[in-house]
């Protein structure tokens, strides 16, 4: 994922954590406020430490079977 990209769902999970952990406060709930306050930073360094999963083209090519002989 390209930087710009990161930074930008970066910015917006703490936004809208922010937003979140005041209504919650707002509304007297206790719990489901320090969940936010626990689960925004975690999924921000989640998704700058682990990397984007990418997969490989494992087919062979078109036209030939596993052990490379014509098919029929």
């Amino acid at each position: 994922m390209p930087f710009l990209v990161k930074l930008g769902l970066s910015a917006a999970v703490l936004l809208v954590a922010a937003i979140a952990f005041w209504f919650q406060d707002s509304i007297g709930q206790s719990g489901p406020k320090y969940a936010i306050l626990f689960l925004a930073p975690f999924m921000i360094a989640a998704m700058w430490i682990f990397p984007e999963v990418t997969r490989k083209d494992r087919r062979p090519e078109q036209g030939r079977g596993s052990q490379g002989k014509e098919l029929d």
